[in-house]
């Protein structure tokens, strides 16, 4: 039961970045620009909330947002690239991951933030949930935690019930409509880049700050790429993303008790756990799913805006 209650406390600090990735995700994905570089963004949040909680002297909360705006000032990269030179999305992307993992590498090692702990945030407690036999645990976590369900409340407010979602929408689904009913396509497609990048980078940041409290190169091991994954699983939709999050934090946060309980696995079965299991989902939603009809229209399409006559 110990070994089941330690489970169950270390669910969401698995969780949490594949979900906050993944929304930041679907918030790009939902005005038609296909976003594939979670996994660099991550790691720019991780290595900025490092940097500037060692800088502030353990100001976490300062860190976390400082992080966020890192993540956002090199999604302009991105931007530039797929709405001003309309480079293929997916070969975009990905030259952002390899960007962004050689710039961390070698900023985290010039600058010495390499293995230096940080404070971090402590606990919070919701009582009287904290004291329930074997779940107990689950309500004794770092506030971010507790928060995340307030942003997806946010995000999904803002992209089913607000006129500034419906023209996000508006975007993705059809741009060239969208154009001609005054909407500036790019305008839109460039803030979305940069507010789901935030996102992405606040998951990065949680990894370094609030969970592992150091940098280390090229930690964020794969998450990012599970999330572009966990989107898709979600048919694009905030509440299913959290859920199939919850799923992977569960697969990940099992493989340390068993190896505490004493359980002796491969090494690299133990790494592979988490893809494999991804690539099951995967399957399972081509399968199971032949409705494509939550994917955004113009989901990896440029906008070439047409000339009026």
């Amino acid at each position: 039961m110990d070994m089941i209650a330690s489970w169950i406390g270390n669910i969401p600090d698995f969780a949490l970045p594949f979900a906050l990735a993944a929304l930041g995700l679907i918030v790009i994905e939902r005005t038609g620009v296909l976003a594939l570089g979670a996994e660099g963004l991550m790691l720019v949040g991780a290595l900025a909330g490092i940097g500037a909680s060692l800088m502030t002297g353990g100001a976490t909360v300062w860190a976390l947002i400082l992080a966020m705006c890192a993540a956002g000032v090199v999604s302009l990269l991105f931007a530039l690239m797929v709405l001003v030179m309309r480079i293929n999305q997916v070969i975009a992307g990905l030259a952002l991951v390899f960007f962004c993992q050689g710039l961390t590498g070698l900023l985290g090692t010039l600058l010495d933030w390499t293995n230096k702990p940080v404070a971090g945030l402590k606990a919070v407690s919701l009582w009287p949930f904290s004291e329930l036999p074997v779940v107990g645990k689950l309500f004794v976590q770092n506030p971010l935690v507790f928060i995340t369900p307030l942003i997806f409340l946010a995000v999904v407010l803002v992209l089913n019930r607000s006129v500034l979602g419906l023209r996000m929408r508006a975007v993705g689904e059809n741009p060239q409509a969208a154009d001609a009913a005054g909407i500036p396509v790019l305008g839109y497609r460039c803030a979305a880049i940069v507010a789901g990048s935030m996102l992405i980078g606040l998951a990065g940041a949680y990894i370094s700050v609030l969970s592992t409290k150091m940098w280390i190169a090229d930690m964020v091991g794969g998450r990012g790429w599970i999330a572009v994954a966990l989107v898709i699983f979600a048919r694009w939709s905030p509440w299913k993303a959290l859920a199939g999050a919850v799923l992977f934090g569960c697969i990940e946060a099992l493989i340390p008790q068993m190896a505490a309980s004493g359980i002796r696995l491969p090494q690299y079965f133990v790494f592979m756990t988490p893809y494999a299991v991804t690539l099951g989902v995967m399957i399972w939603v081509a399968v199971a799913s032949r409705d494509s009809s939550s994917q955004p229209g113009a989901l990896g399409e440029p906008f070439i805006r047409e000339e009026r006559r």
